[in-house]
């Protein structure tokens, strides 16, 4: 039988709920038929959750005294930075994909936070960003705005 030790049964439930926590966000994405969706928010967020797991317990036998975790860390919000940038697109007058690109950008700190064991944080700052992304589309269409 395969038996698995404590916290590769942890790290497999943080990677679950990370990718779980990305899909939800990429539900109202897919929703909105936007260029990143379920599949795009949930692998961003489980990346970012793998990224932060592999820096918390894979080099703790190295012996390496000088390793900081939260370079990892800083690195996810450049990569991640990089992935959103190139589906921010301009023509003409019109921007198009910052709130995607935030959408993702947020959700891999969502993973990295799941990640590091702060479950409640990551739940509540999911809900956070549906309630922005639900809550927040339908409160700008009733404002009305002039067009430049």
């Amino acid at each position: 039988m395969f038996a698995v030790d404590p916290i590769t049964f942890q790290i497999t439930q943080q990677l679950l709920l990370a990718a779980f926590l990305g899909g939800l966000i990429g539900v109202e994405r897919w929703f909105r038929k936007k260029p990143a969706g379920l599949r795009t928010y949930s692998l961003v967020s489980l990346g970012a959750c793998l990224f932060t797991v592999i820096s918390l317990y894979g080099f703790q036998e190295s012996g390496n005294v000088n390793f900081d975790p939260s370079r990892i860390l800083s690195q996810i919000v450049v990569g991640v930075g990089f992935l959103g940038a190139g589906i921010i697109f301009h023509k003409e007058n019109l921007v198009q994909g910052l709130t995607t690109a935030a959408g993702l950008w947020v959700t891999a700190a969502i993973g990295a936070t799941v990640g590091l064991g702060f479950y409640s944080v990551a739940i509540v700052a999911t809900l956070i960003s549906l309630l922005i992304f639900f809550g927040l589309f339908f409160f700008e269409r009733t404002i009305p705005r002039e067009r430049d």
